[in-house]
């Protein structure tokens, strides 16, 4: 239909995107109608999902219509990628694209020609519908008739317009559409997002036709991929022949995907599982997925606390705030997500109440379990819950919340201890959520103080469009708990509009902080992102000085960035001092204190940020991390298997629990265990996370070998550095020395771009110098190599110096320096670290060290 130029809006100042029809096109009166009704057809929907026109028209004979620019894919090429789309993505995606829809469908616009080529996926995550050039107008649907016939169109019966494979049976008969017809392609997109095959793909055409018109496609839930059943559900519901026998709206569909993706089917991972010191920076691009199938919990404690259920010792009460049902329009979701986490927040600064995190209870959202299982799993005696309800109108919109406190027992019926309706206008939101957490605090124990009362009352911020922003930040992070680069990205982008909207936001400004921070850990470092995340966490604390989030945020960037561990406790310490310590800073603490070597500490903090997140697998995938370091390997995997009942396809937790069983000398064991794994996570995913972090190619099989030399850098979150390194290790591991040095050469130029960029990186001149060894650069590896552990030795930093001095080891071996290979593994066997004898005594790193007696003595069995 056109070519598409990136161009300048010099009025705004803003970049945009020009369509233009070519000459010959243009001619043709046909085009020339369907292009200008293309732009119509866009103009008159305004909708996140759905690709924005600014204006259309015709100069010197030129069609022209110019919309936003996109940074990103398309869904085609993301699926063509080599990387498989994971379930929670492609449940992201279309739950986007359905919305998208449905306002399309509202304004009585049939897109007829919805496929994987015509959806944008930009940068952030974010999803975009293109491309309505067949669209067709007919009576708009509303929420009491969702069933309307088509009326009127531009398109005569009998015609057939669209893409084989996507089109409905109605389209391929050349038959009068309505909005059923897209929800049938939209079937078929989500087939293939969810199989990674096209649903009715045959030899030819006819072959093609005949499978949409008269076969299923084959079962989601026989595809491989551990597709849930609810989700097979919802795709063979829009692949109905007929279309009366469809979901009959977009909105149906996408409440349907908000049910399926609650607890049982799938939930949110998090890159915050990944271990504390690994080799690269990032992995797998896309966010993690825990499907969190039912039965899969954590196991019970054998024992009641002292003072019964949900009371903690000294007599103070566990109350578990559960995500709160949202009554009105499936995309506000966050929305009555974010007022449950407002409450929540609120609550932990009252003394005597001990609240469940976070991410205990989003767990919970649209749960059928009974209050009596929820309080029993999450070891807590009482429960607030709520549903809310936004209605919105030109007039001025209101919320609606009616929580309930609900006591339960162990053995006797819940009990209904307050509940009050709210009704208010939207801007007396945060009015409602200072007096929701007041009554429940007053509920539980009794008069507050004035101190209290005015910490209860206090307003995050008076701008409703900024708070807004925040919400749908905290609902791409997970609250800070989505440490993916893609999931981090997308929060990020909310964040800063929160801050710019109300420069005032203290919790925007320290969200902000923690994701450049996170960023900059987790995924390609920059000085961009070390600034950042400096510059809005002092601004957090110079905002309150008296609230924690400021100084959690500061911490943060003090160990991820700086890796400063003595002023990261530093800040901690002044968060938890001004409130109740929640299990994201006991979290920090302890990831602080393991690299200043307080190994007992560091393990004592982790078990009370179990207690007080006991279904987060986070503490606990860290405890396991922890252990092993401490070559405790069967009390890791105890830990870890109950990090794994909650988060079966928890990459990290995977790893760790591999780990364990290599740091015994049991190569099989760990290669059986990794082939169970992959029933639960992709292939792709598994290789080159375990590629990455810790280097563990060499526990890899040759077929898991030949798939991650085939993977490109998107894999890898698009970092040359660690794409590069990774198949490098993975071609000499095949015995490619050639390809090896290849390879290694272009991580060599990534790193050394990254070194000088971002000189506080504490493994960038390690990994640097481990390039050098595989490009067979002997001087320059040694160089860098003593550099990285000067950089972070391991008085400084217990965690990463052991992987430094771990990667020196491996550097010497490559070079042929054996004797000093030695000598630091002889240093590394006596301080925590992944290295054991056993480990030592199996990895392949090692082979050239093998024959030499002092190794074959530091290996050799007591």
């Amino acid at each position: 239909m056109g070519e598409v130029y990136r161009a300048r809006d010099s009025k705004l100042d803003r970049d945009v995107a020009v369509k233009v029809l070519p000459a010959s096109v243009a001619e043709d009166p046909d085009a020339l109608t369907r292009f200008e009704r293309e732009a119509k057809a866009v103009a008159a929907l305004s909708h996140p999902n759905i690709l924005a026109i600014f204006d259309f028209g015709r100069h010197d004979g030129v069609a022209y219509a110019v919309t936003e620019l996109l940074q990103g894919e398309s869904l085609r090429g993301r699926l063509d990628g080599g990387v498989a789309v994971t379930q929670r993505q492609a449940v992201d995606y279309a739950l986007q694209v359905a919305r998208g829809l449905s306002a399309a469908h509202e304004q009585g616009i049939v897109h007829r020609d919805l496929k994987p080529d015509n959806i944008f996926v930009t940068k952030d995550g974010h999803v975009k519908i293109l491309d309505f050039g067949l669209a067709k107008r007919v009576a708009a649907i509303s929420e009491k008739d969702q069933t309307s016939a088509p009326t009127g169109g531009h398109t005569e019966p009998g015609t057939v317009m669209g893409t084989m494979g996507y089109m409905s049976p109605e389209q391929l008969r050349g038959l009068p559409v309505d909005h059923r017809s897209d929800l049938f392609s939209f079937g078929a997109v989500l087939y293939e997002l969810l199989s990674g095959k096209k649903a009715f793909k045959r030899d030819s055409a006819s072959e093609t036709i005949a499978a949409i018109l008269k076969e299923e496609p084959p079962e989601l839930t026989t595809s491989g991929r551990n597709v849930a059943p609810s989700l097979d559900h919802i795709v063979r519901h829009c692949l109905e022949k007929e279309p009366s026998n469809r979901f009959q709206s977009a909105k149906d569909v996408a409440f349907a995907l908000s049910e399926a993706s609650g607890p049982g089917t799938t939930a949110t991972g998090s890159r915050a599982a990944a271990a504390g010191s690994r080799g690269k920076t990032l992995v797998v691009a896309a966010a993690l997925v825990i499907a969190a199938a039912a039965g899969l919990f954590l196991a019970r404690r054998s024992h009641r606390p002292e003072g019964g259920a949900g009371i903690a010792p000294g007599g103070v009460k566990r109350l578990a705030v559960l995500p709160f049902e949202n009554l009105g329009a499936p995309e506000d979701d966050y929305f009555a997500d974010g007022i449950a986490d407002d409450v929540r927040g609120k609550l932990t600064s009252v003394k005597g109440l001990e609240v469940i995190a976070r991410g205990s209870s989003t767990p919970y959202k649209k749960s059928t379990k009974t209050p009596q299982q929820i309080a029993k799993e999450l070891d807590a005696h009482y429960l607030l819950t709520a549903t809310v309800r936004w209605q919105k109108s030109a007039g001025g919109s209101r919320v609606q919340v009616r929580p309930e406190l609900v006591e339960v027992g162990e053995s006797s019926a819940p009990a209904s201890r307050w509940q009050q309706p709210f009704d208010a206008a939207i801007t007396d939101v945060f009015q409602v959520q200072s007096d929701i957490a007041t009554k429940v605090a007053q509920a539980l124990g009794g008069a507050l103080g004035e101190g209290e009362e005015q910490r209860l009352s206090e307003k995050p911020t008076q701008n409703l469009a900024a708070y807004d922003a925040y919400l749908k930040g905290e609902d791409a992070s997970a609250g800070m708990a989505n440490n993916d680069p893609l999931s981090l990205r997308k929060a990020l982008s909310f964040y800063d509009q929160a801050v710019a909207l109300d420069p005032g936001f203290v919790e925007a400004w320290a969200r902000s902080s923690r994701a450049n921070a996170s960023l900059y850990y987790w995924g390609l470092p920059s000085s961009a992102l070390d600034e950042n995340a400096m510059r809005t966490a002092e601004k957090a604390v110079a905002l309150s000085p008296k609230r924690a989030e400021g100084y959690q945020a500061l911490g943060e960037y003090y160990r991820m960035v700086r890796a400063d561990f003595p002023k990261a406790l530093q800040q901690y310490d002044k968060g938890r001092s001004l409130g109740q310590p929640s299990s994201d800073l006991l979290v920090g603490v302890a990831l602080a204190e393991e690299a200043l070597g307080r190994w007992d500490a560091s393990v004592d903090h982790l078990k009370q940020a179990a207690r007080l997140d006991p279904r987060s697998v986070v503490p606990l995938r860290r405890l396991g991390d922890s252990l092993v370091r401490q070559r405790r390997y069967a009390e890791a995997r105890e830990v870890l298997d109950r990090a794994l009942a909650l988060a079966p396809t928890n990459l990290a937790a995977i790893e760790g629990k591999a780990m364990s069983y290599l740091g015994e000398g049991d190569m099989s064991a760990a290669r059986r265990f990794l082939a169970e794994a992959e029933t639960h996570v992709a292939p792709t995913a598994l290789v080159a996370f375990l590629a990455t972090y810790e280097d563990l190619s060499w526990v890899l099989d040759e077929k898991q070998l030949d798939l991650l030399v085939r993977l490109t850098p998107s894999a890898f979150d698009d970092d040359p550095g660690a794409w590069a390194l990774c198949l490098a290790q993975a071609q000499l591991l095949r015995g490619d020395a050639e390809a090896s040095r290849r390879l290694a050469q272009d991580a060599v130029k990534a790193y050394e771009t990254q070194v000088r960029d971002t000189p506080g990186n504490t493994q960038g001149n390690t990994l640097l110098a481990l390039s050098y060894a595989y490009a067979g650069r002997k001087d320059d590896a040694i160089r860098e190599g003593l550099k990285g552990v000067e950089h972070a030795p391991v008085s400084k930093d217990a965690t990463t110096g052991a992987y430094n001095l771990t990667q020196l080891a491996r550097i010497y071996t490559l070079v042929g320096e054996q004797e000093k290979a030695i000598d630091v593994l002889e240093q590394l066997l006596k301080m925590p670290s992944n290295n054991s004898k056993a480990w030592l005594s199996i990895n392949p790193y090692f082979e050239p060290l093998r024959k030499n007696p002092r190794f074959q003595k530091l290996t050799a069995k007591e």
